[in-house]
């Protein structure tokens, strides 16, 4: 199903013309959720499933598989990040040897996504039980590795059929997973803001989840085991990575593949200590964007992101993370190179100096 809108009135000869796409796509969100993973499956037909997990989502994934019973046909608990196309493979060769019809992933991004890329080879539907607020499952995108380079592609038919979100799975987590991951969803809200395809209807979203990412995160952190307050940025998370879905990733996004693929980096981590820095270069060439970003974030939104990554009690810079300052500027060149769209344009230099700046 699709449907088109364009930002003010009818565009006039000459004009360009927005186009909104959206995805079909059932969400269920609300504590208990993930007690109706089973009934989903089976709604979809599903008589062989192959459940795939992370290893801190076990306990989540042990009850799951107890619901799908008889339906259970393979499992897989070692997920790698950036889905390594080795391991997507052996994954594959298990569920075509179960003769599986039904993919479960249940997990943070490195369970979502090598669900997806299974389920993309084996043509099955997917079920998605994201646990973190990483977004990966409600996009048509995967990033994939091999020998060290990540490449992503965007296709309709990665994104799950099945979104599953019950914040009663999201109560255990770290303080400092709870940060960076939801500072992955705030990237996908705020690059939304400048991207060259954004329309009235991701604008809307992506202030609503910005808003919703900067007054919830303080709530959570506050107070971790609060489901109420779990629930709002988990929702808000759930907009940021529709916002992801509807808009093509810029600088701030490719920044993060490439220094993740190339030095095997934490995702989450980079996106928090990388935001702000990407933030400050882009943000006087998009003043809509930073227009709208002050009515949630106040007169600085620099300022705000920056003091949330710097409260992250673990690596806040590349040279935490052992990022050798030399191989800066190769990223940068390879980033220079084939540019995702972005605000402005940027040189060599200029990249390389947002990256010493994060270093």
């Amino acid at each position: 199903m699709g449907a088109t809108t364009a930002r003010g009135p009818e565009p006039t000869e000459g004009e360009s013309v927005a186009v909104h796409q959206t995805l079909a796509a059932r969400v269920l969100i609300g504590r208990g959720a993930c007690g109706r993973v089973a009934d989903e499956a089976a709604r979809l037909g599903a008589r062989r499933v192959l459940l795939v997990a992370t290893p801190s989502a076990a306990a989540a994934a042990d009850r799951v598989a107890e619901g799908l019973g008889e339906r259970l046909a393979s499992r897989f608990d070692r997920p790698v990040p950036h889905t390594p196309v080795a391991v997507t493979a052996k994954t594959v060769a298990t569920a075509e040897a179960a003769a599986v019809d039904c993919v479960v992933a249940i997990g943070g991004g490195s369970a979502i996504g090598l669900g997806k890329a299974v389920s993309a080879r084996i043509g099955a539907p997917q079920v998605a039980v994201p646990t973190t607020y990483a977004g990966s499952e409600v996009t048509p995108v995967l990033g994939e590795t091999e020998d060290g380079r990540k490449t992503t592609r965007r296709d309709p038919a990665l994104a799950p059929g099945t979104v599953v979100y019950d914040p009663d799975l999201t109560l255990a987590m770290p303080p400092g997973l709870t940060r960076t991951s939801a500072m992955n969803a705030l990237a996908h809200a705020v690059e939304a803001l400048w991207a060259p395809d954004a329309t009235r209807y991701t604008d809307a979203l992506a202030t609503e989840a910005v808003g919703g990412i900067l007054t919830a995160l303080p709530e959570v952190l506050a107070a971790p085991r609060d489901p109420g307050a779990r629930g709002r940025l988990q929702s808000a998370a759930w907009l940021a990575g529709v916002c992801l879905a509807q808009t093509r990733m810029g600088l701030h996004h490719q920044l993060a593949h490439v220094l993740g693929g190339t030095f095997d980096l934490p995702h989450a981590e980079l996106h928090t200590m990388l935001l702000a820095h990407v933030m400050a270069v882009n943000l006087p060439a998009a003043p809509a964007a930073g227009e709208r970003l002050s009515r949630v974030a106040g007169p600085d939104p620099v300022a705000v992101v920056r003091g949330l990554a710097q409260g992250y009690e673990g690596p806040t810079s590349l040279a935490d993370l052992g990022v050798a300052r030399g191989r800066l500027r190769d990223v940068a060149e390879r980033v220079v190179a084939a540019p995702y769209p972005n605000p402005r344009a940027l040189t060599v230099e200029e990249v390389t100096d947002l990256l010493n700046g994060a270093w």
